[in-house]
């Protein structure tokens, strides 16, 4: 089947080798690379597709397993498609459901033909195969969808892992087999736990399938951070040079930063607005929990030179007070400036690349961002 996706690497930044494409959809084009905004629901939590886009959001992700519960997926595709279920007209990506079946499902039980689970909300009896995950992201309709694989825990020990590789082989050669609508992309996703010779073998098996593009899973699941780089370090090389890499459930800025370095053009992470409904907030600088009394009288902007409508027309002061008067516009704006901040900070990276200056970006931000979480340089600024 030709893919009606194509992605052009338009630039390898000479200072770092890091990569700067495009991605063309039939929902438009997508620059990479590029932080996804998760809409587990068919909705960025808190925020509407007008204001999305008017965060720069080039595109979005929705759950494939969630929404198979709720609304259905015979609704969406009656309803035209996610595109016009969410009032969203750019692409979007649908993950597989793999990850949550392994995750939140009660009492799943792993077999070739799929994954035997009780759904986490009635406790009822269901079965997704990679058949059925590819035929309920073809009624989602989104513009790539996900391969169904194993989820390997962390930790596992070296035949488990290896195991799982194998059976995500064979799922994902079953996906292509069952994949029949030719608007969208499936990609591969390439597991193997911990272990570099895993991710290696995987890599290349997915490779030789030919797929248009890749996913890399099974990371960000309780790890050390060095580990992670560690796996992409060996995995990402094998894998095609001209086709898109999307590092999946990674979202924080360090991370994202480290995946670009390494040659990743896609992310997705709940991160944003998760910590926004609890009143923290990514800045320049760290983690600002603007909850904290420490605000109650700081009538300064969440962040100076932030364009996000939360920093143009609000103070520390007044968001720190509707976040603890649980009025669900303080996560709002949270949520607006936290994903505007991962917009921003991405598009700053591609125009780094294209510069040939990626390395200084980084250096910049590791000067200015506290990685221990608390919010000590920038305090006073």
């Amino acid at each position: 089947m030709t893919s009606p996706l194509t992605f052009e690497l338009q630039h390898t930044c000479a200072q770092s080798g890091a990569r700067a494409g495009l991605l063309r959809t039939p929902h438009g084009e997508v620059p990479t690379p590029v932080y996804m905004p998760v809409g587990t629901q068919a909705v960025v939590k808190a925020m509407t597709s007008r204001e999305m886009k008017e965060l720069g959001a080039p595109i979005l992700l929705a759950n494939t397993y969630h929404l198979n519960l709720r609304p259905g997926s015979d609704l969406i595709r009656q309803a035209g498609g996610l595109h016009r279920f969410m009032a969203w007209d750019r692409p979007i990506l649908t993950d597989s459901g793999g990850f949550q079946v392994f995750s939140l499902a009660d009492l799943n039980k792993v077999s070739e033909e799929g994954v035997a689970f009780r759904n986490h909300l009635d406790g009822s009896a269901l079965m997704m195969s990679p058949e059925s995950s590819v035929r309920i992201q073809e009624d989602l309709g989104a513009d790539i969808i996900m391969a169904f694989d194993v989820c390997s825990p962390y930790p596992c020990d070296y035949g488990q892992a290896r195991a799982d590789m194998e059976r995500t082989h064979r799922w994902a050669a079953r996906c292509q087999a069952a994949h029949s609508r030719g608007d969208q992309a499936l990609f591969g996703i390439v597991q193997g736990a911990f272990y570099a010779d895993l991710r290696v073998t995987s890599a290349q098996a997915l490779a030789s399938m030919d797929f248009p593009g890749y996913g890399v899973g099974g990371l960000s699941v309780g790890e050390p951070k060095e580990l992670m780089y560690d796996m992409l370090d060996a995995t990402l090389p094998h894998l095609p040079r001209d086709k898109p890499r999307y590092l999946m459930g990674v979202g924080t800025p360090d991370c994202l930063l480290e995946g670009v370095l390494r040659g990743v053009d896609m992310f997705d992470c709940v991160l944003a607005t998760r910590i926004a409904r609890n009143g923290t907030v990514l800045t320049s600088y760290g983690r600002l929990v603007v909850r904290n009394a420490r605000y109650k009288a700081d009538l300064r902007p969440l962040e100076e030179g932030c364009d996000c409508e939360a920093c143009a027309h609000y103070s520390r002061a007044y968001i720190r007070h509707l976040i603890n008067t649980r009025e669900i516009t303080g996560a709002r704006l949270c949520s607006i400036h936290n994903l505007r901040y991962l917009t921003r900070l991405m598009a700053g990276a591609r125009q780094a690349i294209l510069e040939d200056r990626f390395h200084d970006y980084m250096k910049d931000f590791y000067q200015m961002f506290d990685m221990r979480g608390a919010f000590n340089r920038g305090e006073d600024a």
